[in-house]
């Protein structure tokens, strides 16, 4: 092999490493425990494999819809009708809020950042796209965590624990709210109400996959509030998929999908070693909240819902713990890596003061929250 395939076949080694740090740490951490706990059949039980397919059918549905910019025209209609900076904003956020409720917090990023790049950049509003970007984030680990599907790690939880709908809603309707006070204070005071001007351009959807397709995050979304068994969604929209978008099904996260096979590989390892089983449970009888927010800006959001939830019963703390601790540090949720990364294709050599400005709202996002859910949860 020459100098140059090695060459590239390092960096693309290279870049596949930095797009899924998280997950190669995850499958490092599984294989370190398997040492101290061999495999056997107990292995089998560590897979929550509705989880696994409920997260894979929803991946892959968005993906189809992310393929005809169904989320991206409809989003774009709503921008184009504002003629205003602070309020364009605003919109770009809720959009980002709501969306992560819908198609989970990293899709709604990736679908609507460079939304937000597309607009900073053609109104000539880039001193706003650090600010913008953050909000997002912000809006998108937290507007997820209203709904089981909207984080990970909400996924997870609603499953393992048997959350009813109602009560995991009731739960994390008090700082969803207030989440969504702070993100339009922020917006309302940090964005000056500046005229903008954006391209009306003519955008259209094909009705009939969209149709298809809406049928399909319909039929994902049952399975996930258990209308229906999730094996018929592993059959279905895989089979609909192959024939009307096959790219849709090789887009799909697997990175994220294998981070938590790894991790349940971890937990389950974690949880049967005797001196780690006490020290977690004797932590979170102390204060399941606090020990799961602190767990998340170490160690990020899903692996500790994966960890703590082998630890203890109070899915209340917990759920709270694992969502408001999604912000914070750079690593507390896998979406403000992405959100990261996407800030960096485009402002190289202002990361700097990126890094600076996240760590202050986000900081103070996670004070404000915690010092709330501690008070009255």
């Amino acid at each position: 092999m020459s100098i140059i395939n090695h060459l590239h076949l390092y960096r693309g080694f290279g870049s596949f490493v930095k797009k899924n740090v998280v997950m190669i740490i995850a499958m490092i951490a599984a294989a370190i425990t398997c040492f101290f706990v061999p495999p056997d059949e107990a292995y089998l039980a560590y897979f929550d494999v509705k989880t696994l397919t409920c997260l894979f059918c929803v991946l892959a549905v968005v993906c189809a819809l992310k393929n005809i910019h169904f989320f991206y025209i409809l989003a774009k209609k709503l921008i184009q009708t504002f003629r205003n900076t602070r309020i364009c904003i605003l919109a770009l956020v809720y959009i980002t809020f709501i969306g992560s409720m819908l198609i989970a917090n990293d899709m709604a990023l990736l679908t609507f950042l460079p939304l937000g790049t597309y607009v900073m950049v053609s109104t000539g509003k880039g001193k706003y796209m650090a600010f913008t970007f953050i909000m997002q984030n912000i809006a998108a680990n937290l507007g997820g965590m209203l709904t089981p599907f909207g984080n990970p790690q909400n996924l997870y939880l609603y499953t393992k624990f048997q959350i009813p709908t109602m009560e995991f809603m009731g739960i994390m309707a008090a700082p969803f709210v207030l989440a969504i006070l702070l993100i339009t204070l922020c917006c309302i005071f940090f964005v000056k109400s500046e005229p903008l001007e954006l391209k009306d351009e003519e955008t259209h959807l094909p009705v009939g996959r969209s149709v298809v397709y809406l049928i399909l995050f319909a039929l994902a979304l049952a399975i996930v509030f258990r209308g229906i068994p999730y094996i018929l969604g592993l059959i279905v929209i895989p089979a609909v998929l192959i024939f009307m978008d096959r790219k849709a099904l090789k887009m799909v996260d697997y990175p994220l999908i294998f981070t938590f096979v790894f991790f349940f590989i971890f937990s389950g390892n974690m949880a049967r070693i005797d001196a780690v089983r006490n020290l977690f449970s004797f932590l979170l009888k102390k204060n399941t909240l606090l020990v799961s927010m602190l767990s998340c800006q170490v160690i990020s959001n899903v692996p500790s819902a994966i960890l703590l939830s082998q630890f203890t019963d109070n899915y209340r703390q917990l759920l709270l713990g694992v969502n408001i601790g999604g912000v914070g540090t750079l690593i507390a949720s896998l979406a403000s890596l992405i959100t990261f990364r996407e800030y960096s294709k485009y402002n190289k050599g202002k990361t700097g003061h990126y890094i600076l400005l996240f760590s202050a709202f986000n900081f103070a996002f996670l004070a404000i929250l915690a010092g709330f859910s501690l008070l009255f949860s």
